[in-house]
C-alpha cells in the first residue's frame, strides 16, 4: 500500500466499493459502510440501500431426472430496515453497491461452539495430552479457567471475527456455568456479544461443563436460568454425575420452570448413552412445550448402533422434534446424518472448540463442515452438494429439492453471505471464499 501511495483507509474504502478481493474491511463491533460513492453512505447508515449484480440460484438443470447443474441469474436487491424489501431484474447501470456477480447465500450459523473459552487471539498453544478422560479435563479446567477469564471477553470477540470472516453471522454458544467460573464466564461473553450486537447474533446455553452434581453446579445453573440465556445444557449424566434420571429430571424441570430450551452434550457411546437418549425422548413427549426446543449435541451413541436401531431412534427423535447438533466427526465414528435427515430430524453443525485446551483444530468455517459431510456421505453430485449447504445455514437453502426457488423472498431478514462461487454445490465442494457478510441489514464488511 505504501508503494502505491494509497493509505490504508483508502485501500479499505476502495476494496469495499469493489465488493470483492482478498483485502476486506476489518470486522468490528459496528456496521461498516461499503463506500461513499455518489451519496450512498447516508442510505447505508440508515439501513436502506441496494445491491446490483447479485447472483441468485433460480433452478436446477436436468438431464432426464438427474440434476446436472444449477441455473443462476443476476438481480438487484433492495435492503431496508434490516430486511430484503424487493428482488428485481438486474439494473447494472444504477447507483448501487456492486456485488460483482458474487453468489448470495443465507449467512451461516455455527450451532455448537464455545465462545467463552479459547486461546484464539493469543499466543499459539497446542492441546496437552489428555489424561483421565472428561473428568481429567474438568480438573484441568479448574486450574486454568481463572486465568482464561481475565481475557475471555477480548478473545471471544476475536473468535467472533474469525467466524464472521467465514460467513457466519450467528452462533449457539455453550458457556461454562460451574463452581470455578460461577457466572463470570457468562457475564464476560455477554459483554463481548453486546459489543458485537449490530453485526453478530447468538443464543446461549448454560452449560454445566463440570457436571450438575459432580461439582455442585445446581445453584449457579438456577441463577443462570433466570438470566438472559436460551437453553439449559448438560453433560454425560451417567459418566459424570452417575445418574441419568436425577440429572435429566433436574435439567428438564429447570428448562420448564424458566421457559428455556435444552441442549445437552452426550459423548457416551454405550448403553448409558442410548438410555439417556431414550429417557430424554420420553421426557419431551411428556412435556410437549419442549418439542422443537430440545437438542442433543454430539450424540455419539447414534454412530454405534446398527442400522435398524438408527432408523428407529431417528424416527422417535423426529416425532419428539428433538434435533441433533453434530460436529461431524470422522475416523472410527461416522454419525448417521443422512438417516436422521431422511426422517426429518433437524441436524445442525458447529465448530465446537477452536484452538483451546480441548482441541487445537477448527477453522471457524461451518461451510467446511458441510464439505466434510459431503465427502463422508458420498454427496458428490450437484444435487447432493447443494443439499449439504443446509448444514452450514442451519436450514435455509436457495432451492427446494425440486429446484424451485425458495430463498430469498421479500420480507426475509437480510442475513446474507456473498461467496466467490457459481452456485451452492460449488461453494460446498470447494469451500469457496466469503467476500462479504451482512447481518440484519448491517454490512459487516
Amino acid at each position: 500500500m505504501e508503494q502505491s501511495g494509497m493509505s490504508r483507509k483508502q485501500f479499505i474504502r476502495n476494496a469495499a466499493l469493489g465488493f470483492a478481493g482478498t483485502a476486506l474491511a476489518p470486522v468490528t463491533g459496528k456496521a461498516l459502510p461499503l463506500g461513499e460513492a455518489k451519496g450512498m453512505s447516508d442510505n447505508i447508515a440508515a439501513n436502506r440501500y441496494r445491491f446490483k449484480n447479485v447472483r441468485l440460484e433460480t433452478g436446477f438443470e436436468f438431464d432426464g431426472e438427474e440434476v446436472v447443474g444449477t441455473k443462476t441469474g443476476l438481480f438487484s436487491i433492495d435492503i431496508e430496515d434490516g430486511k430484503i424489501r424487493t428482488i428485481s431484474s438486474n439494473r447494472p447501470e444504477e447507483n448501487a453497491i456492486d456485488a460483482k456477480g458474487m453468489l448470495m447465500l443465507p449467512s451461516f450459523k455455527d450451532m455448537h461452539i464455545h465462545l467463552d473459552k479459547t486461546f484464539y487471539g493469543g499466543p499459539w498453544q497446542a492441546a496437552r495430552k489428555r489424561t483421565g478422560g472428561v473428568k481429567g479435563m474438568i480438573a484441568l479446567e479448574q486450574k486454568i479457567l481463572p486465568d482464561m477469564l481475565k481475557t475471555s471477553t477480548a478473545k471471544a470477540e476475536k473468535l467472533i471475527e474469525l467466524l464472521q470472516s467465514k460467513g457466519t453471522a450467528f452462533a449457539r454458544s455453550h458457556v461454562n456455568i460451574e463452581p470455578t467460573s460461577k457466572l463470570q464466564s457468562l457475564k464476560n461473553l455477554q459483554a463481548a456479544l453486546d459489543h458485537k450486537k449490530k453485526v453478530f447474533g447468538a443464543e446461549l446455553v448454560a452449560f454445566p461443563q463440570h457436571g450438575v452434581y459432580y461439582t455442585d453446579s445446581v445453584p449457579y445453573l438456577k441463577e443462570a436460568a433466570a438470566m438472559d440465556i436460551d437453553f439449559i445444557g448438560g453433560l454425560d449424566p451417567f459418566s459424570i454425575d452417575g445418574a441419568i434420571e436425577k440429572t435429566m429430571d433436574f435439567t428438564v424441570q429447570l428448562a420448564l420452570d424458566h421457559h428455556k430450551g435444552i441442549d445437552i452434550h452426550l459423548h457416551e457411546s454405550g448403553d448409558s448413552g442410548l438410555k439417556t437418549v431414550e429417557y430424554l425422548i420420553n421426557k419431551v413427549n411428556e412435556n410437549p412445550s419442549l418439542k422443537g426446543k430440545t437438542y442433543i449435541s454430539h450424540c455419539f451413541v447414534l454412530g454405534k448402533l446398527d442400522s435398524a436401531k438408527q432408523e428407529a431412534i431417528a424416527e422417535q427423535l423426529a416425532e419428539a422434534q428433538i434435533g441433533i447438533n453434530s460436529t461431524i466427526p470422522f475416523g472410527g465414528l461416522i454419525m448417521p446424518i443422512p438417516t436422521l435427515m431422511k426422517h426429518g430430524v433437524k441436524v445442525m453443525t458447529g465448530n465446537d472448540s477452536i484452538i483451546d485446551h480441548w482441541n487445537t483444530f477448527g477453522t471457524g468455517s461451518v461451510l467446511q463442515k458441510a464439505n466434510l459431510a459431503a465427502q463422508l456421505y458420498g454427496q458428490s453430485t450437484e444435487f447432493g452438494l447443494s443439499r449439504m449447504l443446509a448444514l452450514a445455514t442451519a436450514g435455509p437453502v436457495p432451492l427446494t429439492d425440486k429446484g424451485v426457488q425458495q430463498w430469498p423472498k421479500p420480507g426475509d431478514v437480510a442475513n446474507l453471505a456473498f461467496l466467490d462461487a457459481s452456485c451452492s454445490a460449488e461453494a460446498v465442494s470447494r469451500v469457496s471464499p466469503v467476500v462479504s457478510l451482512v447481518y440484519q441489514g448491517n454490512i459487516v464488511y
